[in-house]
């Protein structure tokens, strides 16, 4: 098909897959990190190890999986097949992980860790590589991804509520009880979202990418300036973000005190990021995208020093706070992502070669550095400055997780300002480089349309 009309069902089932990535994303950065730090033994220093090596693994193979995935068509398409072979490794690799039986070891967890982010990959990767590709309209972009922000943030708000549930029913092993609920949440809807989206929405006719030898490619990309400075935003987006989410369980258990209400905290944050959704996505209309990219993250870096007013006990507080900075949730992830869309046509006029998922599998890997090193780095921080989750702890343990969990991403949001602030790719720049792509299209023999 050379357009796909953007139905309100289409988009639904579109975005239908980002509620389990996102519900496995979220205990994978706030609560897997903890649970095999603290109840599975292994300690803060070797977890945050594995993780960030597990990590920087799946940053090997993103782009490898990206030039796989523009490179081999089918006749369901492109990107179809990929999210379909993701899902039995996926459903292997989350029993392993979120229902492991004691004892384990580190190997254990980075093995599993490995496959997890394998499927990981060829899932996320392939899902946003698709929706770019649904509409080449530079606001249509914002909606398909806006969709899928708001489909992310509803997963991580529904696969919220099992371990609220838990905390409030004070079951005997919390911490297991929790990660085990998340993890059949993930293995339960994955495989129904999966055939919900591949079997409502087809894929819009695009030229079959050209071949072009990686080295060459990577010459290419560094000399393009928008990606430089895409890729830059997206890291230091992703190493605040990171850094709050490796340390929120520690901050809201032992810092504050409020371990019973971890899971409801959370929930205020990620409720308020899909009531605000829809506001964000017509600001980025309204002012452009790389503007409301940038004021937010300014908001969030004036935002978060706030939280020295919270005090420990202070639960109604911390409500409050985490829902009104939950207010810019969807903003980083989904602007980004929108804004790759039309580097990668820069990149098509430049260059003639349609490298989408190249694309993406670089914006993917960015910000899993940022996380990689979020988790890894302030994990072995406050190891080193004597902190001890669940256990005793000096004041001034406690003061470096605070700090830590405050102003590094502070900093990062501030760097994200000041990168996207003048982005030079506007809405007029992206809308002729789409006339320059349909002209040349045009001059291009027909492609089989995938259904």
């Amino acid at each position: 098909m050379s357009s796909l009309s953007l139905t309100p069902l289409r988009l639904l089932a579109f975005a239908s897959p980002a509620i389990p990535i996102a519900a496995m994303g979220l205990p994978i950065s706030v609560y897997l990190p903890p649970f095999y730090a603290n109840e599975m033994g292994l300690g803060l220093a070797l977890v945050g190890t594995i993780f960030m090596l597990a990590r920087f693994w799946d940053v090997f193979t993103d782009p490898v999986l990206g030039v796989l995935s523009d490179k081999f068509v089918t006749r369901w398409g492109r990107r179809r097949h990929w999210i379909v072979l993701s899902v039995p490794i996926m459903l292997l690799a989350t029993v392993m992980l979120f229902m492991p039986t004691a004892p384990v070891s580190g190997s254990y967890l980075l093995i599993w860790m490995v496959v997890l982010y394998v499927g990981w990959t060829l899932l996320t990767l392939s899902h946003m590589s698709w929706g770019a590709e649904l509409t080449p309209d530079y606001n249509e972009r914002s909606l398909v991804q806006g969709w899928r922000e708001g489909a992310l943030i509803l997963g991580m708000l529904l696969v919220l509520i099992t371990p609220a549930v838990i905390d409030y029913l004070g079951a005997e092993d919390v911490g297991k009880a929790r990660v085990a609920a998340m993890g059949w949440f993930v293995v339960i809807l994955l495989p129904i979202t999966v055939a919900f989206a591949v079997t409502t929405v087809g894929e819009r006719d695009v030229p079959p990418p050209k071949h072009v030898p990686f080295r060459e490619a990577v010459g290419v990309m560094l000399r393009n300036r928008y990606l430089r400075r895409l890729l830059a935003a997206d890291l230091a987006n992703g190493l605040g973000s990171g850094t709050m989410a490796a340390l929120f369980i520690f901050v809201a258990s032992d810092v504050l005190q409020m371990g019973g209400w971890s899971s409801v905290i959370l929930l205020a944050y990620f409720g308020a990021g899909v009531i605000f959704v829809p506001l964000i996505v017509r600001l980025s209309y309204r002012f452009g995208k790389h503007l409301t990219l940038a004021v937010s993250a300014l908001a969030n870096g004036i935002g978060l020093p706030l939280m020295y007013l919270v005090g420990p006990g202070d639960v109604l507080l911390m409500v409050i706070f985490t829902a009104l900075f939950g207010i810019n949730l969807g903003a980083g992830s989904f602007l980004l992502r929108s804004v790759m869309a039309d580097v990668a046509d820069h990149d098509q006029v430049e260059t003639g070669n349609q490298r989408t998922g190249l694309f993406f599998s670089l914006l993917t890997m960015t910000s899993k550095v940022g996380a990689a090193i979020a988790v890894g780095v302030t994990y072995a921080l406050i190891d080193g400055l004597g902190f001890m989750p669940g256990k005793e702890n000096t004041p001034q343990a406690l003061e470096a997780v605070r700090a830590t969990f405050i102003w590094l991403p502070t900093l990062m949001y501030f760097a994200v300002a000041g990168i996207m602030w003048h982005f030079p790719l506007d809405e007029a720049r992206q809308k002729e480089n789409r006339r320059i792509i349909m002209e040349r299209a045009e001059r291009e023999p027909p492609i089989v349309p995938f259904e």
